[in-house]
């Protein structure tokens, strides 16, 4: 990887009413101007990301959002792309100015709470006005954490950055300093690992796609060794080894063949379940996807996809998983498909919900969807779940994961008593 992916940074949503200088404040923290700012309302009409290294934070990607209290033409899209940044934020920045706090700071400090996102508040224009006591007393009733600045005054940029880095630094989620283990911890020091990986037709030329890369540098960093295979000279190279792998790890598409080429003694599993752990709840995944044996004739069924590309002929979520899902469940089926960051609003009217393995979203997108489904009582698993339930495989692609096993068990057990 050339650059760190904007899933694998810190999400940091600036927000605030229109013409509070949240560009000002982005373009002051990244000393470059990387938003349009000007004194006209409404200047930003759409998030502006920003990526950057933050040390010793690392790697984050500023989202600068159009103001909460937009009155233009477009406001209401634009206001409701705004929320949506409130899922993917894993910290936010809210801006105001001096003696200025209306409902609308009000309505994104409680937006906050209820994404149980980490809140910093900047009073911004100091050079227009000094905040008062009491003011500064009102915003403690919401956050504790409060930088005052003027983000046309370059000359304190380094103050800015320096207080804004140590709030970030203590407020920072767990899960970013000491993010969840990809592959680590599933192969000892010194370990084998085969990865078995077809040319996926929509990846870019020359290159590996971001799951296959990310899983083949946790492997080094945890000083094992990676062998990198097509599916159809994997069981050739087996034959090859001295000793057998510690783990195998293929795409999901090809799981059937790589299960019947693998010795039953040698763990397995696919990128998509990895992914599904990384990124999310493998058990929650684990638990919806004995839905599928539920389904019914005309029951609606969302194929969720992180990413946006044009679907291939053969597409793994718009053409091969449907094909795959009306043939065992016996039934013809409504499947719908949403792609990027849309992620339907009428998720109560779907039976199942089958997320890619969410490789494009942040740890904390991927909760959040889960959490969304949870609420409207849907069950939701992942491709690579599901595609290993279909395939009657699932019981050793989950073996390197024996506690998510024993759940996976006990939810068809208590299906099978009903």
């Amino acid at each position: 990887m050339e650059k760190t992916p904007k899933s694998l940074r810190l999400q940091i949503g600036i927000f605030g009413r229109t013409n509070v200088g949240k560009s000002s404040f982005l373009n002051m923290v990244a000393g470059q101007d990387v938003a349009v700012t000007s004194p006209v309302p409404g200047t930003t009409t759409d998030v502006v990301e920003k990526t950057m290294e933050l040390l010793p934070i690392g790697p984050v990607v500023f989202l600068d959002t159009g103001g909460m209290d937009d009155s233009s033409v477009l406001s209401e899209k634009r206001i409701q792309r705004t929320k949506k940044i409130f899922d993917r934020a894993d910290v936010v920045v809210l801006v105001t100015e001096p003696e200025q706090w209306t409902g609308f700071e009000d309505a994104i400090c409680d937006e906050a709470t209820e994404k149980k996102a980490p809140l910093i508040v900047v009073v911004n224009k100091t050079d227009l006005g000094v905040p008062t006591a009491g003011f500064l007393q009102k915003i403690r009733g919401r956050s504790e954490r409060i930088l005052l600045c003027s983000s046309v005054d370059v000359s304190k940029r380094d103050d800015l950055v320096n207080d804004l880095k140590r709030n970030l630094l203590e407020v920072c989620p767990e899960d970013f300093l000491r993010p969840p283990p990809l592959i680590g911890d599933l192969v000892p020091a010194g370990g084998l690992v085969v990865l078995i990986v077809p040319i996926d037709l929509e990846a870019p030329k020359g290159r590996l796609i971001l799951p296959q890369v990310q899983t083949i540098r946790e492997v080094l960093d945890s000083d094992a060794a990676v062998l990198v295979v097509k599916e159809r000279e994997y069981a050739a190279l087996l034959m090859r080894l001295k000793n057998p792998p510690d783990l195998v790890v293929c795409d999901s598409q090809v799981v059937l063949k790589m299960v019947a080429d693998t010795p039953p003694a040698v763990k397995c599993t696919t990128f998509s379940i990895l992914f599904s752990r990384l990124k999310g709840d493998l058990t929650e995944m684990v638990k919806g996807v004995t839905a599928i044996d539920r389904l019914k004739s005309g029951d609606k069924v969302l194929i969720a996809e992180s990413c946006s590309h044009h679907a291939v002929e053969d597409d793994i979520g718009r053409v091969k998983i449907p094909r795959w899902l009306r043939q065992y469940a016996g039934v013809e089926l409504d499947i719908r498909s949403s792609a990027g960051r849309d992620y339907p609003e009428d998720l109560e009217t779907y039976k199942l919900i089958i997320h890619c393995g969410s490789c494009m979203l942040t740890r904390r997108e991927m909760l959040f969807r889960i959490g969304k489904a949870k609420a409207r009582g849907v069950p939701i698993t992942n491709y690579g779940v599901a595609i290993s339930f279909v395939q009657g495989v699932l019981d050793r692609t989950l073996a390197p994961f024996p506690m998510v096993l024993e759940a996976y068990r006990s939810q068809i057990q208590a299906g099978e008593r009903k």
